[in-house]
């Protein structure tokens, strides 16, 4: 996710999301964002009043940046637009982890608009669908394909709270989230035929350098 290039509130809106993302939504007041880009809290609190106002719209952001992408998508080979989609998902809840590790101390103030999931989910779906046309699941591996949709769904949606909940992880680095992109192969791949696996996983760094998205960003 680049940085904003506009005025004080976008800056505003970088700093708390780094901050939050670093040191956690309850660890970080509005002085320390205001302090770590040279303004007062008060000149802060003019653009938004509130923490809860500032995770709002970054929630808002990440939202946005996602309907633009499935705005914008082109189609392509089915295995580079498998893992364009897996890997957009995974560096947009990196980059915003927050909203998903520490979203019970102001979910309550956020929207509970699901759309989001929805269309992730959809999606996903519709990929699994076009594997299937091309015949690249192995022969009897998949009986039921929205299952093997929820399944994979699931997992890759809840990875952060597995690490927070299961690993006691607060701290969560860029590697524990690859190892959630290798969670989500263990379920996609031994399904494939052979020669799928190879192309799936050359894919993966593939598309990874093509678009800077296997990194930390």
């Amino acid at each position: 996710m680049k940085a904003r290039k506009g005025g004080t509130a976008d800056r505003i809106l970088d700093a708390a999301r780094e901050l939050f993302n670093s040191k956690g939504y309850a660890a970080t007041s509005l002085h320390e964002i205001a302090a770590s880009i040279g303004i007062s809290q008060g000149n802060l609190t003019y653009h938004f009043p509130s923490k809860s106002d500032l995770a709002a719209r970054l929630q808002a952001d990440a939202q946005a940046e996602a309907k633009a992408r499935r705005a914008e998508r082109q189609t392509g080979a089915i295995a580079d637009d498998y893992v364009e989609h897996l890997l957009f998902a995974m560096n947009l809840a990196w980059n915003n982890r927050f909203l998903l590790r520490d979203r019970r101390q102001f979910a309550d103030k956020l929207s509970q608009d699901e759309s989001e999931f929805e269309a992730d989910f959809d999606e996903l779906h519709a990929l699994l669908k076009r594997i299937e046309a091309g015949g690249l699941f192995r022969r009897d591996a998949v009986e039921d394909l929205e299952m093997l949709t929820r399944s994979i769904w699931v997992m890759s949606r809840y990875w952060i709270d597995y690490l927070r909940d299961f690993e006691g992880l607060e701290d969560i680095a860029w590697q524990d989230q690859e190892r959630g992109i290798e969670h989500h192969f263990a379920l996609l791949l031994p399904c494939l035929t052979a020669a799928a696996r190879r192309d799936f996983r050359a894919a993966l760094t593939r598309v990874g350098m093509r678009d800077g998205r296997y990194q930390k960003a």
